[in-house]
């Protein structure tokens, strides 16, 4: 006899992906960049811009540090929070056994939850850190993502001492950190909704075009979260997309008219807003802390001086490894949606 199957109860979910969240606050939040990206379209909106991307340190690796930790430090101090009233530290980078995350969380002292969604790591943190403080587990969780051009070229691509010629779809890695420190109260914007997104692959293999590979992913969970919701496009001020870049922001569009939904002027993409034309920065910027700094830097910001009331945010990720590229695998990608209100 087979068993039956209870439909799903739960009080939180909304439709078949989508969860709901009462009370939950970005109370403080901090976006550090390097000198390049401080330079680029975005410079008054980010916490902090180091005057040099080394930050005095032998290797670039040691230097991502910096920025995650004081990303970190700046968003505790805007909560006015210490390290040792924070129950839980979810954070994630991209490089191997997340060594920048793990070196940080043992600097603060704050349990640990180390986490990778490639470049969309920080929407991750934010969810499951919103479902501990929403679901009573945690009266304070601090979340962080980042990244570094040097070390993400010396592990995705060729190290920058090769000097290899770079394709106009090649996305430049963001150099920064943004974090945020999310409680039931505070003064920053209320997280309500995450629609977690699925693993999408299309079969592209190209990783100096990693945009068009995560552009599906990014649909398919705008999609699904405005079927779950009943909203539309219209009911948000701002759709931020990650780190899709030139040509991924043009196949998201793309993609999600052929499903009969018409974006206008309400999208934005992270990588296409973070560096200006001059800077040569191809098809845009890239990276966890991509989508970490343009949300904890621009999008909130904008928030509280009023121009955005409801801001919809789609980071991206690319899943695949230098392994599985150089054994002729596709590129997994994959997109969480989270929405923070005002």
């Amino acid at each position: 006899m087979s068993a039956t199957i209870t439909p799903a109860t739960a009080a939180k979910r909304v439709g078949n992906f989508t969860v709901a969240f009462d009370q939950v606050r970005i109370a403080g939040r901090a976006a550090v960049v390097g000198p390049h990206e401080g330079k680029g379209n975005l410079t008054a909106y980010f916490d902090h811009i180091a005057a040099d991307p080394m930050w005095g340190e032998s290797s670039a690796e040691r230097a991502e540090r910096h920025y995650l930790r004081t990303a970190c430090r700046l968003a505790l101090e805007a909560a006015g929070v210490r390290p040792e009233d924070v129950n839980y530290f979810l954070a994630g980078d991209l490089l191997n056994q997340l060594i920048t995350s793990n070196f940080v969380a043992h600097s603060l002292g704050i349990p640990f939850y180390g986490l990778f969604n490639a470049c969309a790591t920080i929407a991750e943190g934010l969810a499951l850190g919103a479902a501990l403080v929403d679901g009573g587990f945690a009266d304070r969780v601090l979340v962080g993502a980042s990244s570094h051009y040097q070390t993400a070229e010396r592990q995705y691509r060729y190290p920058i001492e090769l000097n290899v010629q770079r394709k106009p779809t090649n996305h430049w890695t963001t150099t920064g950190a943004g974090a945020a420190l999310l409680a039931r109260d505070g003064a920053g914007p209320r997280l309500t909704l995450h629609t977690a997104g699925r693993v999408i692959d299309y079969g592209l293999k190209d990783v100096n075009d990693m945009g068009s590979a995560m552009a599906p992913a990014a649909a398919d969970t705008l999609l699904r979260h405005l079927a779950d919701t009943g909203r539309h496009v219209g009911d948000y001020d701002l759709i931020l997309t990650g780190d899709l870049g030139r040509q991924g922001s043009k196949m998201f569009r793309m993609l999600v008219k052929e499903a009969g939904i018409t974006l206008g002027g309400k999208h934005k993409d992270g990588g296409v807003m973070m560096f200006k034309p001059e800077q040569q920065a191809g098809a845009g910027a890239s990276g966890a802390a991509c989508s970490a700094t343009v949300i904890f830097g621009y999008a909130i910001k904008e928030m509280e001086r009023g121009r955005y009331r409801r801001v919809l945010c789609l980071p991206t990720g690319s899943l695949h490894s230098p392994l599985s590229y150089q054994q002729g695998e596709s590129i997994p990608t994959i997109s969480h949606a989270v929405v923070l209100e005002w």
